[in-house]
């Protein structure tokens, strides 16, 4: 496929801008200055004041003689910029990849784009009513290279879009200006009479770069199409994403499944052909007023199962607010991962497997109450408890060897442990009874003591002395003493875990 690119050209951005803030200004001469080396100098002016003869770059005190009711605006610093980047992110519905082309205009990669729209001309209609509805005057045209449709937004005066291959005849018509030039190139070929691109453009390439320099040569094969001119997109892409615009403003949440329905189907469709599942998915409502909105979802392995995937969406579907209708759908997949053939049998891929109730059981879970809701943990080659266990990557990572079975652990370990009262004998007696959390338990039953020494590698210390206890009400608690009894000391207790 043919590249395809579109030039969007302001003819009156700044003052477009403020006639939109203030209504008032649409049949006023007024113009906007800055200081520009001690003077105030005009860097855009209305359509009323350009009638009346005021010019961009004229200094404010010849514009005044000229026009003495003339209003005058602060240019702000780097206002184009921001205006622009405004307008770039409302552009990404026609194209995921826009680009700023300072300092007033905007280069779209619409290869791929158009069909949506119905064709080309369609296309163009649809961006430039759109924005005059917004109150921006803008010429937009369509060309095979950023160059041809850049020069064709400015000096192009037959047709907006350029047909493919059609680029050398447009060009050769418009004046020198039309390939971003140097001023400098520009006077030595106003000099010698090249008033048309069309004067030069055959001429050897050896005669063109001793008498203009190498600018010209790569401004001329950009513009052809003979050399590739990269743009810088105002959003990075997503090597996997899909779109859907829409004909007419979505409003319910019933609209909202359906996008989101059919571009889960694509996008998992391509994923599958390359092995590769979801861990992160982001999906993107376009608001007829320009603003965006979005809900993710995250995977706890890599998943390309549709249906289940569609879930975790519908559970956040709720927090889009639509108002006057959303216009266009976008569905990323920042993160993917290769899925292993364990599991594509846990996701039904290739298989049946009753584990994947499991995980998407788990999946609904984190995504209803957060990432850190559900953990998966490994046992680790340690003695000290604390270290004793690791946190696994997925649901399908296997552990490097099995759990210890020679003493019981608890089932529920806590991260930190928390200092109680008790009432033992000496030396080495369990207590017969504690104090926790302000209840006091009364010891039934006891095992141990399990000494765990520190591991000293790691770290200096006391060892533990660990019993498993049974209250009154059969509850069993795993508690340790921390070091020995002695003529001047009293070892402290900890509570450290919970048996079922």
């Amino acid at each position: 496929m043919s590249k395809r690119y579109a030039a969007i050209w302001f003819k009156h951005l700044l003052t477009d801008q403020r006639i939109v803030r203030r209504p008032e200004l649409k049949d006023k001469a007024f113009v906007i200055a800055a200081v520009q080396r001690g003077r105030m100098v005009i860097t855009a002016a209305s359509v009323t004041a350009q009638k009346r003869g005021v010019k961009t770059g004229m200094v404010l005190a010849d514009a005044r003689a000229i026009a003495p009711a003339l209003e005058v605006i602060d240019h702000k610093p780097d206002l184009e910029k921001k205006l622009l980047l405004v307008i770039a992110e409302w552009c990404i519905r026609y194209s995921p990849i826009v680009a700023l082309d300072l300092p007033d205009g905007l280069i779209l990669d619409i290869t791929g784009c158009v069909h949506l729209w119905g064709g080309e001309p369609a296309y163009l209609k649809d961006i430039n009513q759109r924005l005059a509805v917004q109150g921006y005057q803008v010429r937009s045209t369509i060309a095979d290279t950023v160059g041809c449709a850049w020069a064709n937004s400015r000096y192009g005066r037959i047709k907006a879009i350029i047909e493919p291959d059609g680029s050398k005849e447009a060009l050769s018509v418009m004046p020198p200006q039309a390939l971003r030039l140097d001023d400098s190139i520009l006077e030595r070929l106003e000099k010698l009479g090249f008033y048309q691109i069309g004067h030069f453009m055959d001429m050897p390439r050896t005669v063109l770069r001793r008498r203009f320099g190498q600018q010209l040569l790569i401004r001329l094969d950009q513009a052809l199409g003979f050399a590739a001119e990269q743009i810088e997109p105002v959003r990075p892409v997503e090597p996997y994403q899909e779109r859907l615009p829409c004909l007419e403003p979505i409003r319910t949440a019933k609209g909202i499944e359906i996008a989101l329905q059919n571009l889960l189907e694509a996008l998992c469709k391509r994923l599958v052909k390359e092995g590769l599942g979801i861990r992160k998915a982001v999906f993107k409502a376009y608001r007829m007023d320009g603003s965006p909105q979005q809900i993710e979802i995250g995977t706890h392995s890599a998943s390309s199962n549709i249906s289940h995937l569609f879930k975790l969406f519908q559970l956040k579907i709720v927090r889009l607010r639509p108002d006057l209708g959303f216009e266009l759908f976008i569905l990323e997949a920042p993160v993917v991962e290769q899925i292993s053939q364990d599991a594509m049998m846990l996701w039904n891929i290739s298989g049946s497997n009753d584990q994947a109730e499991i995980a998407e059981l788990l999946d609904r879970l984190i995504s209803r109450g957060g990432p850190d809701i559900v953990n998966r943990y490994l046992p680790a080659q340690h003695y000290w408890p604390e270290r004793s266990i690791k946190l696994a990557g997925s649901l399908v990572e296997k552990p490097e060897f099995g759990w210890p079975v020679a003493h019981p652990r608890p089932i529920s370990l806590l991260h930190v442990p928390q200092l109680i009262d008790v009432t033992a004998p000496v030396p080495d007696y369990p207590p017969m009874l504690f104090r926790y959390q302000g209840q006091v338990h009364n010891v039934i039953r006891a095992d141990g003591p399990e000494r765990i020494e520190q591991e000293w590698w790691i770290q200096q210390g006391l060892h533990r002395d660990y019993y498993i206890i049974e209250d009154q009400n059969g509850a069993r608690y795993w508690i340790f003493r921390l070091g020995h009894y002695g003529a001047h000391e009293h070892p402290k207790w900890f509570i450290h875990g919970f048996f079922s």
